[in-house]
C-alpha cells in the first residue's frame, strides 16, 4: 500500500516482521558451529544496531516537541480520570445514603405524588376548557381566511372532547350545543364553497375574448395544461397526504383547495351528503351561468347593439357559455376524484349517492339545448315547419304553377301617392324597428324563461331559426368534445340529435322557404310583365323599369348595364345558399341541392318569359330571328364569324393568331351571312308579315335578360370551379377548400345548369343579332315590291318604308345602347350596313321599272339609311355607298356599262349586272328582247375575260 509515492506499512504486519527477524538471529546463533560465522553474524547484528540507534536519536532530535506536547497531554488526561473516579465514588455514597433516608418515609412519598398527578390533570383539563373556550373565535378566524381544514380540524376535535373527556363539564353545556351547531353549518358552507369553486370562479365573460372563434378552449388544451391554471385531473398526485399551508392563500391553488374541501367533508363524515348537493346543485347553477353571461353580455353592448351584430353577439355569448361549461366540467373532475379518492381509502358510501362525469354532461347538453329552443325559436316554427327536398330529382315548388292560364283579374286601383319613402316615414319605422329590436315578451316561454334563470330583457339577440348560422361550428365542436368526454354507447349525444333534428326537420324547410317565397314573388312579377305587354306608354315605362336594378344597385354589383331585379334576387337567395353551405358545412349536400333546384326552376322561369316574347301566335309559333338563334346550322354559322368570336374573346377567351381573318375574308362571310338570310328572306311572291318583334321594350327585355343571365352564368361557373367532390378530394385538400366537398352528381347537374344558362345568354345575344337584320327585311323587302320608281318628278323622297326602318333602328339602338354593353351593341350592328345594301341590290329583280326619278328616290333612300348608320355605328357604311353607285349605273347605257367592265373590271356580281340590264329593258319598252339576249351575252363574254370576273 502506498500513499504519496510512500509505502505504508501495517503496524500489526511490522510487528510480525520484527519477532519473525528476531526469532531468525536467535535460530541463526544457536545452531551455527562455527564461531568465525557467531562473529560475523554478531558483528552485522552490532552494526545494525548502532545504525537503529543512531536513527532514533536523529528521530528524537527532529520530533521533540511533539514528544513534549504528547507526555504533557498525557499527564493531564491522567490527572482528569482520577479527578472523576474520586467524584464518582463519592456521588455513589450519596446514592446509597438517600437510598436509606427514602426508604424511611416511602407512605409520606407517595402521598406527594397522588397530589402531584391530581394537580397536573386539573391543570390540563382547564387548559382544554380554555382552548375550547376559545375554538368559535379561532374557527371564525379561519373560516374568515378559508382555512378550512385547520378549522374543520378544530371544530371536530373540540366537539369529541367535549363528547369525551369534558363530557361531566356542565359549564360547558352551551359551548358545546354552539360547536355541534357550527359543526353541521360547517357542511353547508364546504358544499357552497365547493360550488362557488365550481360555478362562481369559472371565467367570467369580461377575462374572455371577443373575436369571433378565439374564446374557444380546445378540450387537448384542457389535458395539457388544465384550466385557468390548475392541472387537469389525470395529472393531480393523489397519494400525497393533504395538507394546509395557514400562511398562504389557499384560493390560489383551486386544484389543492377543492382537494381540501373535499378532505374537510371527510373530516365532518358528510361525503353522500356533500356528492348529492352537488349533483343536485348542476343545473340551476349551470342556467345561473347563463343567466350571468347573457346580462354581461348585454352590459357590454348595450350602447351599440343593432340588427348586424346581433349574430356576433350570439356567437360571443355561447363560445362564453361553452368556455364556461369546459371549466365546470373540468373542475366536477377534479372534485370526482378527490372523492373516489376517499372511497378507495375505506370510507363507506353508497355508489347511488355519488354521480359521475355523465351526469354532468347530461345537464351541460339540457341546459344547452333549452338555450338553443329559446334561441333558434323551436317553439314557434315548429308549428310550420316547411321540410326541404331531399335530392336533386326531387324539387319542393311545382314551376309551372307560375304558367298555369288564369282568369283574368280585375284591374287593380293604384294609389296616387304614397309616404313610405318619406323622410318622416322612413326614421318613424326605423324608431319603431330598434324599439322592437329585444322585445321578445311574446316570443318566448315564460316557463322556459323561468328554468333559464332568464327575463324576457335579458336575450342577447331576437331569437331566430337563421341564428344556427353564426353557432354551428363552434356548436358542434362543442358537441364532439362532449361525444369524446362521455363515449357515447349509440355514438351520438342528445344534443347531436336535437341540432340534426332542427336542421332537418326546421331550418332546412325554412331556408327553402324563405328563398322559394322571395324568388317565386320576383318571378310572378316577371311573367305577368311578359304576359301583360299590352298597356298603355306611361304603365309600360314604369312595369319595366320596376323589374331592372336602380343605378345604385348596379355600382354595387359593378356592371355597367341593368340587370334584371329576379336575377339579381335569385343571385342574392343563391349567396345566402353558399354562404349556408359554409356555416353548415355538414349540410353542404343539402344546400347545393336547393341551389340546384332554385336555378332549375328560374331556368324554366327564364325560358318561359323568352318564349312567351318570341311568340306570335296561339299556336306556338315563333318569330324568324327566334326560329334561326335556334337552328343548328344558322347558329353554328353564326358562332363562326370573326365578329362571334372576337366578342368571346372580350368575354376572356384568347383569340387564336389562326382565327384572325383579314378584311377581305370579314368581307367574304359578311357577304355569306348575307347571302344566307335574303336566300330564307325573300321571293317574289311573299313578304314577312308578323313574324318579328314589333316592341321594342320587348328588345330591351331580351338585351336584360342576355346580360342579366350572362353575369348570372359567370357567377355561377365561378361558384361551380371553386366546389370540389367528395371522392375526388383528400383530407388536405378538404381543410384548405373554400367550400365542403359535395356530391359529384350533384356538382355535375350544377354545372350543366350553368351551360344552360350560358346558352340562354348566347341564344338572347343572337337572336338581337338576327331581330335587328330580320327588320330591316321587314322595311327594305317593301321598298322594291311595293313602291313605284317610275313616278313623277316630284316624287323625290325616301321611301316610307326607309323612314320606318331608320325611325326602327333609332328606337332599337336607344334602348340596346342602355341595356347591352357597348361590345355587345357593336356586334348587334356590325355589318348592318352590309345587308341593307345587299338587300336593296338584291331587290332590284323586284322593281317593274325605273326611271330617272326612281333612281334618285332610291339613292336618297340608300343615303338616308347611310345617315342613319353612321349615327349609330360612328363609321361611314361605305357598302351603302357601294349600293348606291350600283344604282347610279342605271344612268348609264347598258352597252357602256359593259364597255367599262371590259375596261376597269367588274365591281359587281354577274348577277347583279344582269338584273341591272333587265331592269334597263323593263324600263324602256322600245328594246326588243333580242336586244336583250345580244346585250346579256356580251356580259357574259366580257364578264368572264376580266380579272376581277367570276
Amino acid at each position: 500500500m502506498e500513499k504519496n509515492g510512500e509505502k505504508i506499512v501495517n503496524p500489526a504486519a511490522k510487528g510480525r516482521e520484527t519477532s519473525e527477524f528476531l526469532m531468525a538471529i536467535v535460530r541463526t546463533l544457536s545452531t551455527s558451529a562455527d564461531f568465525e560465522q557467531r562473529e560475523k553474524e554478531k558483528a552485522r547484528i552490532e552494526k545494525t544496531f548502532t545504525q537503529s540507534d543512531k536513527r532514533l536519536g536523529e528521530l528524537v532530535s527532529e520530533n521533540y516537541q511533539e514528544l513534549a506536547q504528547i507526555t504533557q497531554d498525557f499527564s493531564t488526561i491522567s490527572k482528569s480520570v482520577n479527578e472523576a473516579r474520586e467524584k464518582i465514588k463519592k456521588i455513589k455514597d450519596d446514592l446509597s445514603s438517600c437510598k436509606t433516608l427514602l426508604h424511611c418515609k416511602r407512605d409520606e412519598l407517595r402521598r406527594l405524588w397522588i397530589e402531584g398527578v391530581e394537580q397536573k390533570t386539573m391543570v390540563a383539563m382547564l387548559d382544554q376548557i380554555e382552548q375550547i373556550k376559545e375554538v368559535p373565535t379561532k374557527l371564525d378566524n379561519l373560516l374568515a381566511k378559508k382555512h378550512y381544514l385547520h378549522g374543520t380540524e378544530l371544530v371536530v376535535n373540540a366537539v369529541a372532547k367535549l363528547e369525551n373527556q369534558l363530557v361531566g363539564v356542565e359549564a360547558l353545556r352551551d359551548l358545546k350545543a354552539e360547536l355541534i351547531t357550527r359543526k353541521e353549518q360547517l357542511h353547508d358552507v364546504l358544499i357552497d364553497e365547493l360550488n362557488k369553486q365550481i360555478y362562481i370562479k369559472s371565467p367570467n365573460i369580461s377575462s374572455l375574448p371577443g373575436k369571433r372563434g378565439s374564446s374557444v378552449v380546445k378540450q387537448d388544451t384542457l389535458k395539457r395544461k388544465g384550466v385557468n391554471g390548475i392541472p387537469a385531473p389525470e395529472k393531480i398526485e393523489f397519494g400525497k397526504e393533504v395538507k394546509e399551508d395557514l400562511n398562504a392563500n389557499p384560493e390560489d391553488d383551486p386544484a389543492h383547495f377543492i382537494a381540501i374541501l373535499v378532505e374537510s367533508l371527510y373530516m365532518l363524515r358528510k361525503i353522500p351528503e356533500a356528492a348529492e348537493g352537488l349533483k343536485v346543485k348542476i343545473q340551476p347553477e349551470l342556467s345561473a351561468i347563463v343567466a350571468r353571461t347573457s346580462q354581461a353580455i348585454l352590459e357590454s353592448t348595450s350602447n351599440h347593439v343593432d340588427a348586424s351584430n346581433q349574430s356576433q353577439c350570439l356567437l360571443d355569448f355561447l363560445e362564453s357559455i361553452f368556455h364556461q361549461f369546459r371549466f365546470v366540467a373540468h373542475m366536477h373532475k377534479v372534485v370526482l376524484r378527490n372523492l373516489h379518492k376517499i372511497i378507495v381509502s375505506g370510507v363507506p358510501v353508497r355508489q347511488e349517492c355519488l354521480y359521475d362525469m355523465t351526469d354532468v354532461w347530461s345537464k351541460i347538453q339540457a341546459v344547452v339545448e333549452l338555450l338553443l329552443r329559446e334561441y333558434l325559436d323551436v317553439e314557434n316554427t315548429a308549428s310550420s315547419r316547411q321540410r326541404a327536398p331531399t335530392s336533386f330529382d326531387e324539387p319542393s315548388t311545382d314551376i309551372n304553377s307560375f304558367f298555369a292560364k288564369k282568369r283574368p283579374t280585375k284591374p287593380k286601383k293604384m294609389a296616387l301617392f304614397r309616404f313610405d319613402a318619406s323622410i318622416h316615414a322612413i326614421s318613424t319605422n326605423s324608431y319603431v324597428d330598434d324599439s322592437r329590436a329585444f322585445d321578445t315578451g311574446d316570443l318566448f316561454s315564460s316557463t322556459l324563461l323561468a328554468e333559464m334563470g332568464l327575463e324576457k330583457n335579458q336575450m342577447v339577440c331576437k331569437p331566430s331559426v337563421y341564428n344556427i348560422t353564426a353557432i354551428f361550428k363552434p356548436l358542434e365542436s362543442f358537441i364532439r368534445e362532449i361525444e369524446d368526454a362521455i363515449a357515447c354507447p349509440d355514438g351520438t349525444s342528445s344534443l347531436q340529435a336535437f341540432v340534426t333534428d332542427f336542421v332537418q326537420n326546421i331550418f332546412l324547410g325554412q331556408v327553402h322557404y324563405t328563398v322559394s317565397t322571395s324568388i317565386g314573388s320576383a318571378t310572378k312579377d316577371l311573367i305577368r310583365y311578359y304576359k301583360n305587354p299590352q298597356m298603355d306608354e306611361e304603365d309600360e315605362s314604369f312595369d319595366a323599369l320596376r323589374h331592372v336594378v336602380d343605378h345604385k344597385t348596379q355600382k354595387e354589383l359593378g356592371v355597367s348595364r341593368p340587370l334584371l331585379t329576379s336575377t339579381v334576387t335569385v343571385d342574392k337567395n343563391l349567396q345566402e345558399l353558399r354562404e349556408l353551405m359554409q356555416d353548415l358545412p355538414d349540410y353542404a349536400d343539402q344546400f347545393l341541392n336547393m341551389i340546384c333546384n332554385t336555378l332549375k326552376e328560374y331556368k324554366d322561369t327564364c325560358h318561359s318569359a323568352y318564349r312567351e316574347i318570341v311568340q306570335y301566335d296561339s299556336d306556338d309559333r315563333r318569330v324568324i330571328s327566334a326560329m334561326w338563334a335556334k337552328d343548328e346550322d344558322i347558329s353554328r354559322f353564326l358562332r363562326s364569324l370573326p365578329s362571334w368570336r372576337s366578342l368571346q374573346s372580350s368575354s376572356g377567351q384568347e383569340l387564336a393568331s389562326d382565327d384572325v381573318c383579314s378584311e377581305e375574308e370579314i368581307k367574304a362571310l359578311n357577304s355569306k351571312e348575307a347571302q344566307i338570310l335574303i336566300s330564307n328572306l325573300t321571293s317574289s311572291d311573299g313578304l314577312i308579315q308578323q313574324e318579328i318583334i314589333t316592341d321594342v321594350t320587348q328588345m330591351r327585355t331580351i338585351a336584360n335578360v342576355h346580360e342579366s343571365v350572362e353575369w348570372f352564368s359567370n357567377r355561377i361557373k365561378d361558384f361551380s370551379n371553386r366546389l370540389c367532390a367528395r371522392s375526388n378530394t383528400t383530407p388536405a385538400e378538404t381543410e384548405a377548400a373554400e367550400y365542403p366537398p359535395v356530391s359529384e352528381k350533384t356538382l355535375s347537374s350544377l354545372k350543366n345548369l350553368v351551360k344552360d344558362f350560358q346558352d340562354l345568354a348566347e341564344i338572347c345575344l343572337l337572336l338581337l343579332h338576327l331581330e335587328v337584320r330580320v327588320h330591316c327585311f321587314y322595311f327594305l323587302l317593301p321598298v322594291a315590291k311595293q313602291s313605284n320608281y317610275a313616278g313623277p318628278i316630284d316624287d323625290l323622297d325616301p321611301d316610307s318604308n326607309v323612314l320606318k326602318l331608320n325611325k326602327d333602328l333609332s328606337s332599337m339602338e336607344e334602348v340596346l345602347q342602355q341595356s347591352l354593353q357597348p361590345k355587345k351593341f357593336k356586334y348587334i350592328f356590325e355589318s348592318l350596313g352590309f345587308l341593307v345594301a345587299s338587300i336593296l341590290m338584291n331587290s332590284i329583280q323586284y322593281m317593274k321599272k325605273i326611271n330617272e326619278n326612281g333612281i334618285k328616290k332610291m339613292c336618297r333612300n340608300l343615303f338616308a339609311i347611310q345617315q342613319n348608320l353612321t349615327n349609330i355605328t360612328m363609321s361611314r357604311e361605305p357598302d351603302l355607298d357601294h349600293a348606291r353607285q350600283y344604282y347610279e349605273l342605271l344612268y348609264i347605257n347598258p352597252d357602256d356599262v359593259i364597255t367599262m367592265i371590259a375596261e376597269k373590271g367588274s365591281q359587281y356580281t354577274f348577277q347583279e349586272y344582269t338584273e341591272l340590264i333587265k331592269l334597263h329593258h323593263r324600263s324602256h319598252a322600245a328594246l326588243s328582247p333580242s336586244q336583250l339576249e345580244n346585250r346579256m351575252q356580251k356580259l357574259k363574254e366580257v364578264f368572264f375575260k376580266t380579272p376581277n370576273g367570276d
